[in-house]
């Protein structure tokens, strides 16, 4: 698995507008992620604060694997904003798996905002014991 994504980007129109009025800062992020692999597979866990269920998008096509995600920050009723750097932020990162990766097995689960993506070995990828006979 490499990492395809390198710096935090800015769209090219960095101030847009909301169908509710105000500017809103849209700034791309990419995510912390954390793999660790071993024999079965690789497991990924991705930090998407804020970022529920409907608004992440989770994908994999040939050998890329792609997370894209919107933050939902929202605003109390009975406050107003003065100040924001990041009001909705998008996420997103593209990663590129070796066919050693069995993509139709690919578990997601998303808790307190963080994704976890537990991506296994295909079966003839795995290491396995020869046994060896004597005679």
């Amino acid at each position: 698995m490499s990492d395809t994504t390198e710096l935090s980007r800015r769209e090219p129109s960095a101030a847009t507008r909301s169908e509710n009025g105000p500017s809103a800062r849209r700034m791309t992020i990419t995510p912390a992620v954390d793999i660790y692999e071993d024999t079965q597979g690789v497991t990924l866990w991705a930090d998407l604060p804020g970022v529920t269920r409907d608004k992440l998008d989770v994908r994999v096509h040939d050998s890329s694997l792609v997370i894209e995600a919107e933050a939902v920050v929202p605003t109390p009723a009975n406050l107003r904003l003065q100040h924001a750097e990041v009001r909705e932020p998008r996420f997103a990162r593209t990663f590129t798996l070796s066919p050693d990766f069995d993509t139709s097995k690919i578990e997601a689960s998303l808790q307190d905002g963080v994704l976890k993506l537990t991506i296994p070995r295909r079966d003839e990828a795995r290491p396995r014991r020869i046994e060896v006979r004597t005679g």
